[in-house]
């Protein structure tokens, strides 16, 4: 069960969003204020935080600064009442993962919180390795045959998400929301354009290869 620490010095909404964690399957640890949550870290694991940004105290950027500092892999959520691309831009330049602005979707907020999970349990490999190449994910490198490859960020990402969860089927919306996130102005062809762009690339390894399902996406096939 993956636990979730809730930063909200609202306490309503604290506990509706820790009601609905729970409802989900998740275990809510709530702190009212930064301190309190930074306290919280030093004593319990959390998985994933969701933090407030406008907080007494300590603000949720800087619990994000020191959330990274204790633990640059741990997924941060920023949530806030403000508008606009300063505070977005701030939050990330701070090391917040995603940011979604208030009122809250609740469901959105489920969805948001699942793919950083699934982003951070993949991260987490950091390296996956087959019979002939290899790919780094600190790096973002890929190796075939000893000899590297480029690929653009985003080519990495997808081509990890896939070799991650060799036979799963994902949509490219699904791969939409992993690779480029929720608040993309691109639409799913570009999911198509890089995987022509990986498969031009790959021509040469035996090891894998991303496979077309018909209709619905794509999936990642692994050659023992």
């Amino acid at each position: 069960m993956f636990k979730i620490l809730v930063a909200e010095d609202d306490e309503n909404l604290n506990k509706i969003i820790c009601l609905k964690l729970a409802q989900e399957g998740f275990s809510p640890l709530a702190a009212f204020d930064g301190e309190l949550a930074l306290q919280l870290l030093e004593s319990e694991h959390a998985d994933l935080v969701v933090t407030d940004i406008m907080m007494p105290g300590l603000s949720g950027y800087e619990l994000t600064k020191q959330i990274k500092l204790l633990d640059e892999s741990l997924p941060v959520l920023m949530i806030t009442a403000k508008s606009g691309m300063e505070g977005m831009e701030k939050g990330f330049v701070t090391g917040a993962d995603d940011y979604m602005s208030k009122p809250l979707n609740l469901k959105e907020l489920i969805l948001r919180i699942n793919a950083l999970l699934r982003r951070a349990k993949i991260a987490s490999g950091k390296r996956l390795r087959f019979k002939n190449s290899e790919l780094d994910y600190t790096a973002l490198s890929l190796k075939i045959g000893g000899e590297a490859v480029e690929l653009a960020p985003k080519e990495f990402y997808l081509l990890f998400l896939l070799l991650s969860n060799p036979g799963k089927i994902f949509t490219r919306l699904e791969i939409m929301q992993e690779i480029w996130g929720y608040d993309t102005d691109s639409d799913e062809r570009a999911v198509d354009t890089h995987v022509k762009k990986l498969r031009r690339k790959l021509e040469s390894c035996t090891d894998f290869e991303i496979a077309t399902v018909r209709g619905i996406g794509y999936k990642g096939e692994i050659y023992e």
